[in-house]
């Protein structure tokens, strides 16, 4: 299997999908988007600074009736330009880019979010049972991100540093739960549950895996941070 590796931690004057953005910053890193007529939308306290000219409003979300059911926010936070806007988030870690062409999607473990065009469009949904070990048998949400007919951004956060595998197809990986940031959809995950036995005193202990098997990528962080489902 190959090895993960690490992701690049900044970038400068990088444009795709109506935008140009800069991600500075070594500890809490910083990503800078300069706006014109395409907009963003990203989680309200993530916002650091802004020019004065750009528009800042609540962006409604598609399946808010399902979404208050989850105990999830109904709104997000979009920005328009003309003008430059920036954003961190409160923790040591990594930002990075992803670019979604038209047709393109990927599954992102909650809280991982920071920011995406609004030509990207977003879903959710809540995993159950053996694969919520984490989180006490009361479930986690995977937030979905896709491009449907035009090109997008999507930027997330990973906590410690950031590395991406690519899976070939059979090829798996087994990640600690809180461990793994976004996977493409062809990557399919399990959860393998471990029993761990200390020999001739006949302790026992257990282990829990997310198993995953590709083709395609996967990205890992160094570090979680727990935070409550839906929080």
């Amino acid at each position: 299997m190959a090895v993960p590796k690490l992701l690049a931690t900044a970038a400068a004057n990088e444009t795709f999908g109506g935008v140009t953005y800069h991600i500075e910053g070594e500890l809490v890193p910083v990503l800078h988007v300069e706006l014109s007529s395409m907009g963003v939308y990203f989680e309200h306290h993530i916002l650091l600074w802004k020019d004065p000219a750009v528009q800042v409003e609540l962006k409604p979300m598609k399946g808010a009736l399902k979404r208050m059911l989850a105990g999830m926010p109904v709104f997000m936070t979009g920005a328009r330009g003309p003008g430059r806007i920036a954003f961190s988030r409160d923790g040591a870690g990594h930002v990075f880019a992803l670019h979604l062409p038209p047709g393109g999607a990927v599954d992102v473990r909650e809280h991982q979010f920071l920011a995406a065009t609004d030509s990207v469009d977003f879903t959710f949904t809540r995993v159950k049972g053996a694969a919520n070990m984490l989180l006490g048998g009361t479930g986690f949400f995977i937030d979905t991100f896709s491009c449907a007919s035009h090109e997008g951004i999507l930027w997330l956060h990973g906590y410690g540093n950031v590395f991406e595998v690519t899976l070939q197809p059979g090829e798996q990986i087994d990640v600690e739960p809180g461990g793994w940031i976004y996977k493409e959809r062809t990557v399919q995950m399990q959860t393998i549950f471990q029993r761990l036995t200390t020999g001739i005193f006949g302790g026992a202990g257990q282990i829990f895996w997310n198993r995953f098997t590709g083709p395609g990528k996967i990205a890992l962080q160094s570090m979680y941070l727990h935070m409550e489902s839906g929080e």
